[in-house]
């Protein structure tokens, strides 16, 4: 399974890439699936539904299973340390290219994204685990390839020659 990341400051357009950039992988005949880091708490669940009757019961652990889709909710105890992107690999099935939207300071390839307007510095000066940068303008020094946000069927394109998966 390759593994290609997606990094840039909130607000830069990370998500709303790799939401044009699946359809173009997939299109590729690649099959893709993601892992998004979330620095804030989170929740698939919704109050009144069984599954979340359960975890607010105490339970561990609660799978959802359908004809259509499957989710399983893992909860953290107090104290208990985040799981590191090493172990969270080992949860995903194994796909063609598995993105990985954040972990900015984990060791695999990524390609920045980044904006002007957002007003924050460049990463990828200092980072040699990014190989490029998707902008929607001018990045002015910027140490790697440049390629336009707005153009997702190039950046398909780059991610699946970067990672060895052109068919």
């Amino acid at each position: 399974m390759k593994i290609f990341g997606l990094t840039g400051w909130s607000g830069s357009g990370k998500t709303s890439l790799i939401v044009r950039l699946i359809p173009a992988l997939t299109a590729r005949g690649l099959r893709v699936s993601t892992v998004k880091h979330a620095h804030k708490g989170f929740d698939i669940d919704h109050p009144g539904k069984d599954s979340h009757n359960h975890r607010l019961a105490g339970a561990t652990e609660v799978l959802v299973s359908s004809p259509r889709r499957w989710a399983l909710m893992h909860e953290m105890r107090d104290g208990e340390p985040e799981l590191t992107l090493d172990v969270l690999l080992t949860k995903v099935a194994p796909v063609d290219l598995l993105i990985i939207e954040g972990f900015k300071r984990e060791p695999h390839e990524k390609l920045e994204v980044w904006r002007a307007e957002v007003d924050k510095p460049l990463i990828a000066p200092d980072d040699p685990t990014i190989v490029a940068v998707a902008s929607n303008g001018p990045v002015p020094n910027c140490p790697v390839p440049v390629l336009d946000l707005n153009d997702a069927e190039a950046v398909a394109a780059f991610v699946v020659e970067r990672c060895g998966l052109a068919r």
